[in-house]
């Protein structure tokens, strides 16, 4: 029976309502049930698994050109794939990012996911990932993050979950530019203190990067971009995080430092136990 007609029964929805419906009811639910308010970001991630066919899910903030921060994650395996990418510079949720579109790559195994992605490719099978869709959260074609899904079994989502997944995009969105609203304007004050410790945690995450880039970048005499390729590398080698090695540097218990060699100039990290090493991050020759 087409809706508007006499005698449609009482509170119908169409189809596509009521999947936009289960989306909201299904968030909503999870963000009641958390048990204190920073618990709420992981319990949204932890919702969108049971919304879509994946095995995780994370969501990822913009804190400027080559900055990024995890917001939550559905679990340990979804959380180390967004650092992947972030520590790495590459990847389908980086892409998706420059992009400001949807990026599909249903099988990191081989094929053109695996040549476009080569390392992350690599390291993100090693977690038992096969398959990473990412789509950019932002209004107005400015992305101001990510929401990044993975399955640990080859393939891509259907039309239908696709939808579904925008619709997650946009629940996620929304509650993301909410939070930064509350807590930089809200008068109400439980509400306001809510929304400044998730917003809080993320700014802090990005002030130490910006931070320990910047000390890297007077250590080393190098642009910006230079001194955080450096920390990447880094963090790559030693199967770290950037957001952890970021936290040696502030500390002064990693240092770069760049010296003279046989009168060239030859760049160097020192770590707490005075080792010297080469521009990847590997100990270097004595």
């Amino acid at each position: 029976m087409p809706p508007g007609q006499p005698g449609e029964p009482t509170g119908w929805v169409p189809p596509e309502g009521q999947a936009r419906l289960r989306v909201s009811e299904t968030l909503a639910a999870a963000a009641r049930g958390a048990d204190h308010p920073q618990a709420v970001p992981g319990a949204l991630c932890q919702a969108c698994v049971r919304l879509l066919p994946v095995s995780g899910s994370s969501v990822s903030i913009s804190g400027g050109k080559g900055v990024r921060v995890t917001w939550c994650a559905s679990d340990r395996v979804a959380a180390r794939l967004a650092e992947l990418q972030y520590t790495v510079g590459d990847g389908p949720c980086q892409t998706a990012l420059e992009q400001g579109a949807p990026v599909v790559a249903a099988d990191l195994a081989g094929g053109p996911d695996a040549r476009r992605w080569p390392i992350f490719a690599h390291e993100a099978m090693a977690l038992g990932v096969r398959a990473v869709f990412s789509l950019p959260l932002g209004v107005s074609g400015a992305a101001i993050g990510t929401l990044d899904l993975y399955s640990d079994s080859a393939g891509g989502l259907t039309g239908q979950d696709m939808r579904t997944a925008l619709w997650v995009r946009d629940a996620v969105t929304y509650a993301l530019m909410s939070l930064q609203a509350a807590g930089h304007d809200s008068t109400e004050e439980d509400t306001e203190d809510e929304a400044a410790s998730w917003v809080a945690a993320s700014e802090a995450d990005h002030t130490e990067v910006y931070q320990a880039v910047g000390m890297v970048m007077v250590q080393l005499d190098l642009d910006p971009e230079q001194a955080l390729d450096r920390l990447r590398a880094r963090a790559y080698v030693e199967g770290r995080t950037v957001s952890q090695l970021a936290r040696e540097v502030l500390a002064r218990r990693l240092r770069f430092r760049k010296e003279p060699d046989d009168g060239g100039d030859r760049r160097h990290y020192a770590g707490e136990d005075g080792r010297d090493g080469g521009d990847d991050g590997r100990d270097g020759e004595r």
